[in-house]
C-alpha cells in the first residue's frame, strides 16, 4: 500500500477513535460534576478535560470562565478548536475522502453521515437532545464505523492500518485519562474513601465501559488498586493498556516482524506481562503512565517512518 494511502486510512480511523474517546471523557466529566462533592459549578471537574487535551490556554482566549456550558461547547462543537469532536470527525472524513477506493461504501457512509449530522448541530440542539444522548450517539457512530470496517473491508493493508491506529489512539487515551483521574480521585495515604468517591470511581469505570467487567472480575466494592489493575494489566479488557499493546503487537508482527515498531511493541508487552499492579503502584502509577505514553508515541512515530514515508 502506498505510504500516502496508508497515512490517510491510519489517521481516518485514529480520528474516529479520538472522537469516541472525547465523548467518553465528557460524559464521565458531566456525571462527576453532578455529584455533591463537586461544589459550586463543578469547576475542578470541567478543568480536567482541558488539562487532558492540553487546550487550557486556547480555551481562555475565547471563553471567560470554566463552566459546563463553555467546556461542552468548546470540546464538542467548536469548529475552530482542532481537538473538538466536530473537528476530529471532519478530519476523519477528509482523510476518508482522500483515501478513494480503499474504503467500502458502508465505511464511507458511516463516517460521512456522522460528519453531516454534526455540521447541523448547535449547542442549543445538543442541549435539547440531552448531553448524555449526544455522548451516546457519538459512541454509537464510532461503533458503527468500526463495525463497517470489520464487516465489509477486505483483510488487506487498509483494514490493517485502520485497526492499528485504533489501538494506538485508544492506548494513549486510556493512559492519559487514567493518569488525570488518578491524580484527582486518589486520596491521601491514610484517608479512607468517602461515599461520593465510590460514585466517582464508578463513573471512571463507566467511561471505559468497564463497570460491569469490574463486578464480574472482582465482585467487591470498588477499590482504586483494582481499578488500576483492570485498566492497565487485564488482557481481557478491550480498553486496557495491555490489551491495546497486545493488539498493536499482533498487527505489527503481521506487517513486518523485525521492524523497529514491532520490536518496541514487543518490549512494552513483554514488560507488562511480568508486571504486577502492586509494584507499579509502589513506583508510582502516574510515572508508569507517563512512560507508557512516551513509548506508545514512539511506536506511532516509528509506524510513520516505516510505512507512511514520514520524515
Amino acid at each position: 500500500m502506498l505510504g500516502r494511502a496508508a497515512n490517510n486510512v491510519y489517521w481516518m480511523s485514529r480520528y474516529v477513535e479520538r472522537a469516541e474517546n472525547l465523548a467518553r471523557l465528557l460524559a464521565s466529566t458531566y456525571h462527576m460534576s453532578l455529584l455533591p462533592s463537586a461544589g459550586g459549578n463543578g469547576t475542578q471537574d470541567w478543568e480536567a478535560p482541558l488539562s487532558l487535551t492540553g487546550d487550557t490556554d486556547d480555551f481562555f482566549t475565547r471563553y471567560d470562565e470554566v463552566s459546563a456550558a463553555n467546556v461542552l461547547a468548546y470540546m464538542a462543537l467548536d469548529v475552530d478548536h482542532p481537538n473538538s469532536i466536530r473537528s476530529v470527525v471532519r478530519c476523519a472524513r477528509d482523510n476518508a475522502r482522500a483515501t478513494g477506493t480503499a474504503l467500502t461504501t458502508e465505511v464511507w457512509e458511516a463516517i460521512n453521515h456522522t460528519y453531516l449530522q454534526l455540521e447541523t448541530l448547535s449547542y442549543q440542539k445538543m442541549l435539547d437532545k440531552g448531553f448524555q444522548e449526544f455522548f451516546d450517539w457519538v459512541k454509537e457512530r464510532s461503533h458503527l464505523f468500526r463495525g463497517a470496517i470489520f464487516g465489509t473491508m477486505r483483510r488487506g493493508d487498509a483494514f490493517t492500518f485502520c485497526r492499528l491506529s485504533t489501538f494506538v489512539e485508544r492506548a494513549d487515551n486510556t493512559a492519559r485519562f487514567l493518569a488525570l483521574k488518578w491524580a484527582i480521585l486518589t486520596p491521601g495515604v491514610s484517608k479512607p474513601l468517602a461515599a461520593e468517591d465510590y460514585y466517582r470511581w464508578g463513573a471512571l469505570l463507566r467511561a471505559f465501559s468497564a463497570f460491569k467487567a469490574y463486578r464480574e472480575v472482582y465482585s467487591v466494592t470498588i477499590e482504586p488498586r483494582r481499578v488500576a489493575e483492570l485498566l492497565v494489566l487485564r488482557q481481557d479488557m478491550p480498553r486496557s493498556l495491555m490489551a491495546c499493546v497486545g493488539e498493536e503487537l499482533s498487527i505489527l508482527e503481521g506487517l513486518r516482524r523485525n521492524a523497529a515498531s514491532t520490536n518496541l511493541a514487543a518490549q512494552i508487552y513483554n514488560r507488562m506481562e511480568v508486571s504486577r499492579i502492586d509494584g507499579i503502584l509502589r513506583s508510582g502509577l502516574p510515572r508508569y503512565l507517563r512512560d507508557f505514553i512516551r513509548r506508545n508515541t514512539e511506536i506511532h512515530e516509528m509506524i510513520g517512518k516505516e510505512y507512511m514515508l514520514a520524515q
